[in-house]
């Protein structure tokens, strides 16, 4: 691909656009695979080629695992970094072993600082703070392996751990994602990106959507430009309006 690039187009989206495209093919950033649960980060891949982010940075909170149904590894993988957020323990070393350019904080996140009794789950994926996620779980046949006692920090000092505001944000907290989005001080922290999982949980894939997480995004100015039934990206619209025009 030519781009015969002159200083000035740098100033133009289109062309901005280009070069984008032709470094990523030059640095063999294309023909990605899949890591997040639904191709959420092959997604988000896509709107940050549209904008023209090759590196985009990220909070990953609720990260549970540094590879496997990760929203953020794709683009680690490609050379980004950013934060990542996860409270049990037993895989916070391996994040740090195998992600050494990110920041991991063994914490969780909660409208209040402090400490809360964190379940451990038989199925990791659903390691929770509430203790109603955690018994609706057992009635569905899993079980609940240890109780610990782990800090807590709330979704702004999360953001206040980041150089700067990240490019998007994942957030996969069983049973609190309503609550940690609507304590988010967005005249703060406004990143391009949300990916947020909006469905409860079902064994049989009957959960239903979580409503408040869209009122609350859309009172934000944010908009759902992809969903994968179980988890929404919400993009910035005015982030959105100026690439366009």
């Amino acid at each position: 691909m030519k781009t015969n690039l002159k200083y000035g187009d740098l100033f133009d989206p289109m062309m901005r656009r280009r070069a984008h495209v032709y470094i990523r093919r030059k640095l063999g950033l294309y023909g990605n695979k899949s890591y997040a649960q639904s191709g959420e980060d092959i997604i988000l891949r896509h709107l940050f080629d549209i904008l023209g982010v090759a590196f985009p940075s990220y909070l990953d909170i609720g990260a549970h695992h540094p590879i496997h149904i990760s929203n953020s590894y794709l683009f680690y993988r490609q050379g980004s970094k950013g934060v990542c957020i996860e409270p049990d323990p037993s895989l916070v070393a391996d994040f740090r072993r195998k992600r050494p350019r990110d920041t991991v904080l063994g914490v969780g996140v909660a409208i209040q600082p402090g400490e809360l009794e964190f379940f451990v789950m038989s199925a990791s994926t659903l390691n929770t703070f509430s203790e109603e996620e955690a018994l609706h779980a057992q009635t569905l046949g899993h079980r609940i392996e240890k109780r610990l006692c782990i800090p807590v920090i709330t979704v702004n000092e999360a953001f206040e751990r980041c150089s700067l505001v990240p490019d998007f944000v994942s957030i996969d907290v069983e049973g609190l994602d309503e609550a940690v989005v609507s304590s988010i001080d967005f005249d703060r922290f406004r990143p391009t990106a949300f990916c947020v999982e909006t469905l409860t949980y079902s064994e049989k894939g009957e959960g239903k959507k979580k409503e408040i997480i869209f009122e609350l995004f859309s009172r934000n100015g944010f908009f759902p430009y992809a969903d994968t039934h179980v988890n929404t990206i919400f993009v910035e619209e005015s982030r959105w309006r100026r690439q366009k025009s």
